[in-house]
């Protein structure tokens, strides 16, 4: 019987803020988002108050693509 991950304990999603204030967040190395200005701003503060698991949840809700409900849950038999 395997326990089911947590997909939040797995690094997947990354991201790069650059010079002109621009956080660019990726999943799996693929860039899936972009934060400018207010956003930006604010994306960064949430994410330097966190632990590793907080900031890919955090990173989670700022791109939109975590658990849109489609997705199938292991079953134990």
């Amino acid at each position: 019987m395997s326990v089911p991950t947590d997909p939040l304990d797995e690094e997947r999603f990354t991201f790069q803020e650059t010079k002109g204030g621009l956080v660019q967040i990726a999943f799996n190395g693929k860039t899936v988002t972009r934060l400018t200005g207010k956003l930006a701003r604010r994306f960064l503060n949430k994410i330097a108050i966190c632990d590793a698991r907080g900031r890919q949840l955090v990173m989670a809700k700022a791109t939109g693509h975590f658990k849109h409900g489609n997705e199938r849950s292991v079953k134990s038999k």
